[in-house]
């Protein structure tokens, strides 16, 4: 009997040393990932642009490499977590925005601006395409002095190019509330709407026009 309870303990101890053993090396493993994926996210950066419907300006730079992820919002206005029907209304200052993160190793923000350019009428000074009123007029959002110009000189050369006025503003970055989960991703989540809705606008018959 004693021998088989020395037996047991010992079984015992040697599975508690395991254990603690494995419990340390999962810990160190958790630990060494840790920095890294902080690391990587810290490397992101951000840009932000308003052109018009903010549904249409998720396709062309989700599908850009080097874009890690796009939120659709509000920005540029005075009101506090304003709804989609407040922006709608056009009282509160804000437009219709897109935040996109990227990685600068991977793309630049002179690259960014140029997909932004070619998906906007810069000429419109009423809204975007079938949307007119101040909450879907075109803007870029600034937030260093280095993207204000880059953000000046690709505007001056896009009115060089087409010798037009562009209207599209360069603002100084302000507070960026997240529109509506339903809003988010809405081509993919309704993709028929979506296309009805991007053909009977006429984006892009007018956007081949200015861009041909």
């Amino acid at each position: 009997m004693f021998k088989q309870i020395s037996g047991i303990l010992a079984l015992v101890l040697a599975l508690t040393v395991l254990l603690a053993v494995n419990s340390h090396s999962e810990k160190e493993v958790l630990d060494s990932q840790e920095p890294s994926e902080n690391t990587a996210a810290r490397k992101l950066k951000t840009a932000v642009f308003a052109g018009g419907c903010f549904w249409c300006m998720q396709p062309p730079f989700d599908k850009t490499p080097g874009v890690k992820r796009t939120v659709v919002g509000y920005t540029g206005g005075h009101k506090e977590n304003p709804s989609y029907h407040d922006v709608s209304a056009g009282s509160t200052g804000h437009v219709e925005a897109i935040q996109v993160f990227y990685d600068p190793k991977e793309i630049s923000y002179e690259k960014l601006l140029d997909i932004f350019w070619h998906n906007i009428d810069p000429f419109d000074n009423q809204g975007q395409f079938c949307d007119k009123g101040p909450q879907y007029r075109s803007a870029i959002f600034i937030s260093t002095e280095s993207e204000q110009q880059a953000a000046e000189a690709s505007k001056q050369a896009v009115e060089k190019e087409k010798g037009q006025s562009v209207f599209t503003d360069i603002k100084t970055i302000s507070m960026f509330y997240d529109a509506e989960e339903y809003h988010q991703d809405y081509y993919k989540k309704n993709p028929l709407r979506y296309k009805f809705y991007r053909y009977s606008c006429g984006r892009d018959s007018r956007l081949g026009s200015i861009w041909k």
